[in-house]
């Protein structure tokens, strides 16, 4: 979406304090820890741009609480998986020999968004070490959570979701579909699929070294998950901001609704929907 259509459908420039304030409605809170997907043309023409966002996003949670986001490279990845766009076999080698290895502190990201891409230099922000499948972190448990996120655990135990799990983080996301957090009960499921070759360039003491790794093999039902989560736990929105689901970081099931911006945005809890997806996985892959 260009940004003059952004500016058309935009009724006045959204600023840090609106966001924040819209942020807090839907339940993102002083303290909590959230996980965070997000579209900035969804959420509207924004005063100051992304920045604005992202200073938004650490003020709701302030500094006691974390905000993570995915910083995945995957133009890091085995070029024999590329598929937007592929490239001619005869490549692969070279790009396996050559590509620039991870170094969190200037390896882009690629179609995360711009949030995570701003996100990833602010001060005080930790990367994790992952070539292909890094999260980034600010606040107080950021440190946590990107440390130590081992290779051959792109989404799994050792890595910054499961970090995330243990501190039941919200999931949020505004103006997407994609919910990364699901990628972690993958792991934990029990289901037939074969395992998925991966790889990517590091840096191990200064020296270029190409490291290998396995994932569970994925497939395209996360949106039936969602709706199957969203039909046994509930949706709440404004507008049933008194029923018994309750409000934001206080409720322990089900998915909260608003809007922040003029983006569509939910909330969940990371900790339930990851245990409903494991148990969905294992009965309906």
């Amino acid at each position: 979406m260009g940004e003059r259509e952004v500016v058309d459908r935009t009724d006045a420039p959204l600023t840090t304090d609106r966001l924040r304030a819209d942020l807090r409605e839907l339940g993102v809170t002083p303290g909590e820890t959230a996980l965070v997907h997000s579209s900035l043309s969804a959420i509207g023409w924004v005063a100051g741009g992304v920045p604005t966002v992202v200073d938004a996003l650490l003020g709701a949670v302030t500094a006691t609480g974390t905000v993570a986001v995915p910083t995945h490279s995957t133009q890091l990845s085995d070029p024999t998986h590329w598929e937007n766009p592929p490239v001619p076999d005869e490549w692969v080698d070279a790009i396996r020999a050559e590509a620039a290895p991870y170094r969190p502190e200037v390896t882009p990201t690629r179609g995360m968004g711009a949030v995570p891409e701003c996100l990833r230099d602010y001060p005080g922000t930790f990367r994790s070490r992952h070539p292909t499948t890094s999260f980034a972190a600010w606040g107080a448990d950021a440190e946590r959570v990107t440390a130590d996120h081992a290779y051959d655990s792109p989404m799994g135990e050792d890595s910054p979701l499961a970090r995330l799990y243990d501190l039941d983080a919200l999931i949020v996301r505004i103006g997407v579909d994609a919910n990364t957090s699901l990628h972690l009960a993958e792991y934990r499921a029990d289901y037939d699929g074969d395992p998925e070759s991966n790889g990517g360039p590091v840096l191990v003491d200064g020296a270029r070294e190409w490291v290998e790794f396995a994932e569970p093999e994925s497939r395209d039902d996360f949106r039936e998950i969602e709706a199957a989560f969203e039909t046994e736990r509930g949706v709440a929105t404004e507008r049933e901001a008194d029923s018994d689901l309750g409000v934001g970081p206080e409720r322990e099931d089900g998915v909260w609704r608003g809007r922040v911006g003029d983006a569509e945005a939910e909330i969940c809890r990371m900790r339930s929907l990851v245990d409903f997806a494991v148990e969905w996985m294992e009965q309906n892959r």
